[in-house]
């Protein structure tokens, strides 16, 4: 019997075979009176008829009925039994199939997936982390982290490498994925179709919804071109305008730097992260380029369905009927290992010189600065009120290390860098915040200009 991959993605849910792709199209619904189409065809009418279109019933897979009272009669697992039901046929219905899952499914909407693929007769052979089926190859020297984005998410999954690619941590971007990059960028070039031809395509559903179509193409021209033609034939007239690449980009930055922001607490100083960018992260412009200056270490992009590929290349020997169908968070790897070069963290956002409490700011230097409710006599302080929750009695140090500025955490109640509950150590920029309890204390990274009397 075939093997086939599926990797649910709702940008793009993908099932390969042994041929290549089979099936791609996003976790998109258009409910029509008492018809129901998803995927692409559905896609067409999301600007069009948004009140009809249902875009989150991957991500929130369940049984209960759908909020519109007009289609109180269907679930999200209603959906997603249409979705599977058309790609099984595109796939020709043959085989067994082993599914690469995202890191925000719960054991609940696991079993609901198999209870729904075996209604539909899909043997199902095995459940996949997704970030250990796209990590083929040990990074040696480094450590991995799988960046990779959905509709309204961006997962960020750390790996550990005991011999094998294996989860160690996962956390998930709410409100970071494609829709809320789509929406910014539709936003922006309409407004340039504003300015440069009086035209404008938010006017009607019909206009914006070109702007949505044409969206990925002029996506993939600003990854080679600074500037990008624009144009929409409507109403037996073509409107032109053109845009730069860097205003797609600084449209995208407040999702882009969430991103950022939630990556850095999940590195540790003393590592040198290996980024392992999905084709769907590497293609939106600028991001690749802040990852690597705001984060730092090596990139390494993945190709098209490379998640699925994963599947295919090491899960030959599961079959379907053979037990109890477990989510498997680690694999062997089956391509060579490849040395990271080992280089010093980024450091765009400019080392830090003063670490700034209420009114007071503390120098950083080559010696610890420890904050914490007990000062010892013979060492550097913050000492912070015990009064406050989480706090503990060395909580975490800041200090100049190899050149840059790097805290330490030594608590068991966690020290967060901006808003994020880092992974023991990081690599700390200017204009961070820190925060130490619980509501806790509110701590900034400042620079201070030195006057040289130039």
């Amino acid at each position: 019997m075939a093997l086939l991959a599926l990797d649910i993605n709702d940008s793009e849910i993908t099932l390969l075979g042994g041929d290549g792709v089979l099936y791609a199209e996003p976790g998109i619904a258009l409910i029509d009176n008492e018809s129901l189409t998803t995927g692409a065809a559905a896609m067409k009418w999301a600007r069009v008829r948004p009140r009809q279109v249902q875009d989150r019933y991957w991500s929130e897979l369940g049984v209960a009925a759908l909020p519109d009272r007009r289609f109180r009669h269907l679930s999200a697992a209603d959906l997603v039994s249409r979705q599977l039901e058309e790609l099984w046929q595109a796939g020709g219905g043959n085989g067994h199939v082993v599914v690469a899952v995202p890191p925000y499914h719960d054991s609940g909407q696991l079993g609901l997936l198999l209870g729904i693929c075996a209604d539909l007769e899909i043997p199902v052979a095995g459940l996949v982390d997704a970030a250990v089926a796209a990590t083929r190859r040990e990074y040696r020297d480094a450590e991995p982290v799988h960046v990779d984005i959905s509709l309204y998410a961006t997962h960020l999954t750390r790996l550990a490498q005991p011999g094998r690619a294996q989860v160690e941590r996962s956390e998930i971007v709410a409100d970071a994925g494609v829709n809320a990059l789509y929406n910014a960028w539709i936003r922006t070039v309409a407004e340039t179709f504003v300015r440069q031809s009086r035209f404008d395509p938010l006017h009607t559903a019909e206009t914006e919804q070109m702007l949505l179509d044409g969206l990925p193409g002029w996506l993939a021209a600003a990854a080679a071109a600074e500037v990008i033609p624009l144009s929409i034939q409507y109403g037996g007239l073509t409107h032109e305008a053109e845009i730069d690449s860097l205003s797609l980009v600084a449209a995208a930055a407040p999702v882009y730097q969430r991103i950022v922001a939630q990556l850095r607490a999940l590195c540790r100083a003393d590592e040198t992260p290996a980024l392992q960018l999905t084709d769907r992260v590497a293609r939106l412009p600028g991001l690749a380029d802040m990852l690597k200056a705001r984060v730092g270490g090596e990139l390494f992009l993945l190709e098209r369905g490379a998640t699925a590929r994963g599947l295919i290349g090491r899960c030959r020997d599961l079959e379907p009927g053979a037990g109890q169908i477990a989510l498997l968070r680690q694999l062997p790897w089956d391509q060579a290992a490849i040395d990271v070069r080992v280089e010093a963290r980024a450091d765009a956002g400019g080392r830090p010189t003063h670490l700034l409490l209420d009114n007071h700011a503390w120098a950083i230097d080559g010696r610890p600065l420890n904050l914490g409710t007990q000062p010892s006599d013979d060492e550097r302080w913050v000492p912070l009120d015990q009064s406050m929750p989480g706090v503990s009695r060395k909580h975490c140090s800041v200090e100049l290390d190899n050149g840059q500025c790097v805290l330490r955490d030594y608590s068991r109640y966690g020290t967060f860098l901006n808003g994020h509950r880092l992974e023991g150590s990081a690599v700390l920029q200017a204009g961070d915040s820190l925060r130490v309890g619980t509501p806790g204390f509110e701590l900034r990274l400042i620079t201070v200009e030195q006057n040289d009397g130039a």
